[in-house]
């Protein structure tokens, strides 16, 4: 057991090299509680048009099914808040995690690379590497792993980071040592609740997408709901509103990852500007940006909805 501990103390140290801001390891568990939790929320429909939260069930609740023989999740966090925000205040805005380039890109190579580093001990050993795009509870691992906590808005929270974090896990058959899971100090605070202009947080953890402006202007391919006409708050694409006011992000400190910078014409375009945005402006702005997902006619669709 030794031999696993200092191992495990290895590979955390190791992602801290790659620039994570915490690692923590929980061991590969069928996911009983959650599985129940996920098939209410799946049975109410409160997914709307994001069909793919709804297949994949046993993957969901299973890593086994995603990695033979898999034995250890390893969690790691990665800091996004930026240094400086949007300088026009009546300008629309987008979610912080889309300033800089793609996450998926930038945390995939360097879960790769945490990949190779454990593969150098342990040549023959299996494993894969996810990050928001596969059928993986990346929240509930985080929070196995002793990174932090679901809170209320059901994001992750962490003592140390906040929330403003992008969540990777290696899947690996290797036993390692593992974390204690973290507490929940999200206490009789309802701040996140209080503060979402479209209720979409009905009751502490328990978020209806339908609802949620990071899903309209995101996942939502249709015309935009009438009923929601006024209640975006000049969101153009994800919202930030739940964490801005959570107390625990208050002393967020700037990444310090360069692809996570935005592109220079970002932070100082006006109102106006936004509003008067073209189709060369957009794919040359957000040409790496996650932003890209909407694509141009669903941003335009968005700044519509709010003008």
């Amino acid at each position: 057991m030794e031999g696993i501990a200092s191992f495990s103390c290895l590979i955390k140290q190791n992602a801290k090299f790659l620039g994570f801001n915490d690692c923590g390891i929980s061991p590969v568990q069928h996911l009983e509680k959650e599985a129940s939790r996920l098939k209410q929320w799946i049975t109410s429909g409160l997914y709307g048009q994001m069909v793919y939260m709804a297949g994949h069930f046993d993957q969901r609740v299973n890593p086994g099914k995603l990695v033979p023989g898999a034995k250890s999740v390893i969690s790691v966090l990665l800091n996004y808040y930026p240094a400086d925000t949007q300088k026009d205040k009546e300008a629309p805005n987008i979610s912080k995690y889309a300033y800089g380039h793609d996450y998926h890109k930038v945390i995939k190579n360097k879960l790769n690379k945490l990949l190779q580093f454990i593969r150098k001990t342990y040549p023959k050993v299996n494993g894969r590497f996810f990050i928001d795009s596969a059928p993986v509870m990346d929240k509930v691992w985080a929070a196995r792993s002793g990174l932090g906590w679901i809170g209320k808005n059901t994001n992750l929270i962490s003592r140390e980071n906040g929330s403003f974090v992008f969540i990777g896990e290696l899947i690996i058959d290797l036993e390692l040592e593992y974390d204690i899971p973290e507490k929940d100090y999200c206490g009789t605070c309802t701040l996140c609740i209080d503060a979402c202009p479209t209720g979409a947080i009905v009751k502490p953890y328990l978020l209806d997408a339908r609802k949620c402006i990071s899903y309209f202007t995101i996942e939502y391919k249709e015309e935009l709901p009438s009923e929601m006409k006024g209640k975006f708050e000049n969101w153009v694409f994800g919202c930030d509103i739940c964490q801005d006011v959570c107390p625990w992000n208050l002393k967020c400190l700037p990444h310090d990852e360069p692809d996570f910078n935005p592109h220079p014409r970002l932070m100082e375009m006006s109102k106006d500007e936004w509003f008067n945005l073209s189709e060369e402006d957009y794919k040359e702005i957000f040409k790496n940006s996650a932003v890209r997902r909407t694509k141009y006619s669903g941003l335009k669709r968005n700044l519509d909805f709010i003008r």
